[in-house]
């Protein structure tokens, strides 16, 4: 019995221990981590979100959600969802609680089907009111305040159809206007809703097709071409220093945008920039590939820039150099993943709020420790702060030896600590090539600096033995030549 006893206590024992080591179902996520390495093709990683909960508005007296197409987080870290199927824009805090809900009350404030919303710091609401063709203003309270309808200008045209989706307004009050079917850029308003100009437009993809097609094409099919319009904006962000970020829907580059005062881009002008982003490895449908498609982003207060792709469902996460950090979500039913994802933004917790807007519902996200550590060591990074980024990195690779920027990161470290030979190594694990050829040539230069005595003697004696083999050389061919000129005589006397 005794014996019993002891066997039963030890397979509970076991069964404890096994339980205390599994992990649970809800920290399981549908999607699997991942980075690119040298080659862009997809290397495991771990992951850098995890699905934390959802909010469709069932539990609080706003009722449920439909069709929400837009989010904007304020500074305070309030929600402003743009509730296009109910018509209305709806204010939660950071615990789900209803703050507020605009744009229901019958009369000119009225909203009708609005896909976009903005809060400035002072609280008052910004709504694209696109099936109304106009902005719609409220104050924080709800009160409605204004409107602005379409601007008038010739640069417009009078064919010119004013749907606004997507709408941001700057510290001068100007307003930058996402418009359906605009492809000109984003639309600027002053403060008195009067035309200012268009700003970051978009330029038609090259094409190596369309240039052989203008060599031997007709002028109907060359007409054609020239009528060709660049693609469209699908939404933007403004951060904290004031720059307008921008995403575009199914172009394969400069999908993400970074856009200075004067509308140019300085988020892809950069060496190391490639200009791609989303899934570098595209699947292939009947004889065509799929395109990713950019529907929104958000810019964290270190730099952090998160977009959200709507053919793949997953976000993708970069830092200000446009590495690749973290890819999570995916398109399916269960938690954490989308059917029709239309909005992402992000709370100065760093937590992730993903509008579907099929499902009816908004999924949040949260920082894994991993993710958490990465951010560390890439603000210090994205700053230029190498020697202190490297500490926080080699955590990263003991994690995740497959994570290719770390490697990276540490060989630019130990390349400004001069330490050439091990950086040599780290560029080389991460197959960075300019990153090798210049510490390659930097480990040269400082060996001949510590050599210098003994190179010069050995350049000084292998010029001497050169200069001495050349004149040996010389003096040979002479007598050699003499030989030649005197045999050639001897042969000439001999003549008859």
């Amino acid at each position: 019995m005794r014996a019993y006893k002891r066997v039963a206590a030890l397979l509970v024992l076991a069964v404890a221990t096994l339980a205390a080591n599994t992990p649970s179902a809800s920290a399981r996520t549908p999607y699997s981590g991942y980075t690119y390495n040298h080659k862009f093709e997809p290397v495991s990683s771990l992951n850098g979100y995890t699905y934390r909960d959802s909010i469709d508005g069932f539990d609080n007296a706003g009722g449920p959600l439909n069709k929400p197409q837009d989010l904007y987080v304020a500074a305070d870290d309030t929600l402003y969802i743009a509730d296009t199927g109910n018509n209305r824009i709806v204010r939660l805090d950071a615990d789900k609680r209803l703050l507020g809900i605009y744009g229901t009350a019958e009369g000119d404030g009225k909203l009708n089907g609005p896909k976009g919303v903005f809060a400035d710091k002072d609280g008052t609401v910004y709504v694209a009111d696109t099936k109304n063709s106009r902005i719609a203003v409220f104050d924080k309270s709800g009160k409605y305040l204004k409107e602005f309808r379409s601007p008038k200008s010739k640069l417009l045209g009078e064919d010119f159809l004013y749907l606004p989706s997507k709408v941001i307004v700057d510290k001068r009050g100007y307003l930058f206007i996402v418009c359906d079917g605009l492809y000109q850029g984003l639309l600027q308003l002053d403060p008195d809703g009067e035309f200012a100009g268009f700003y970051g437009a978009n330029h038609v993809p090259f094409s190596i097709t369309r240039v052989l097609t203008k060599l031997i094409a007709t002028k109907e099919q060359k007409a054609q071409l020239a009528g060709e319009k660049p693609p469209e904006f699908s939404n933007l962000f403004q951060d904290q220093e004031g720059f307008i970020y921008t995403t575009t829907l199914g172009i394969e580059t400069l999908q993400i945008k970074r856009l200075s005062a004067v509308g140019v881009d300085t988020l892809n002008e950069q060496e190391s920039a490639l200009g791609r982003y989303g899934d570098f490895r595209m699947r292939i449908v009947g004889e065509k590939r799929k395109i990713n498609s950019f529907v929104d982003l958000t810019v964290s207060s270190q730099g952090f820039i998160t977009t959200l792709d709507l053919v793949t469902g997953r976000a993708f996460q970069y830092d200000s150099l446009g590495n690749l950090l973290f890819a999570f979500g995916g398109i399916g039913v269960q938690n954490g993943l989308f059917i029709t994802p239309s909005s992402i933004a992000q709370t100065s917790d760093g937590t992730i709020y993903v509008a579907d807007e099929s499902r009816n519902r908004i999924d949040r996200f949260r920082t894994t420790a991993f993710a958490d550590l990465v951010h560390q060591a890439s603000v210090l990074y994205s700053d230029g702060r190498y020697e202190e980024s490297q500490q926080p990195w080699s955590e990263v690779l003991k994690l995740n030896s497959n994570y290719n920027l770390a490697y990276v990161a540490i060989g630019k470290s130990l390349y400004k600590q001069e330490n050439y030979s091990e950086a040599l190594a780290y560029f080389k694990q991460a197959r960075a090539y300019t990153e090798y050829s210049n510490a390659f040539l930097e480990q040269r230069k400082l060996f001949l600096r510590e050599h210098f005595a003994e190179s010069l003697v050995i350049l000084i004696a292998a010029g001497t033995l050169l200069r001495l083999w050349l004149s040996w050389r010389r003096r040979k061919r002479s007598r050699a030549l003499k030989r030649s000129m005197t045999a050639a005589a001897a042969e000439g006397g001999r003549a008859p």
